[in-house]
């Protein structure tokens, strides 16, 4: 079992910045990949970015990339979620998410969701 706790989000004027923090607990996590996940009302989840837990390679969905940066902290056991130059779009709710499938579509710990609004 792994424990997902996400912290950080809130509202921020277009152009700001906000740091989403996951807390991590339970089993080894040295295989999966973690990442963070979003969903806006009336809109499909969808992936953000992903990291793999061991040698960090990372993913980011296109509107994401150059403005958002996702990093970990192994001996914290932290996952983080830089999010910067925000914008109107990226309102939702954000889930921390660990052992993300090869399709980006699913995971099998999920935390429990952290609102970021994001004001025009």
């Amino acid at each position: 079992q792994v424990q997902l706790v996400e912290s950080g989000g809130g509202l921020v004027q277009a152009g700001g910045s906000l740091r989403l923090s996951c807390a991590v607990s339970g089993r080894t996590l040295s295989r999966s990949v973690m990442g963070w996940f979003r969903q806006a009302p009336g809109v499909e989840r969808e992936i953000v970015a992903t990291i793999r837990w061991s040698g960090g390679s990372t993913y980011y969905r296109d509107s994401v990339k150059g403005r958002f940066t996702i990093s970990r902290d192994n001996a914290k056991n932290m996952m983080y979620l830089q999010m910067n130059s925000l914008k109107p779009e990226d309102t939702a709710v954000y889930y921390c998410a660990a052992g993300i499938g090869l399709l980006r579509r699913s995971a099998d710990y999920w935390g429990q969701g952290t609102q970021v609004t994001v004001s025009s």
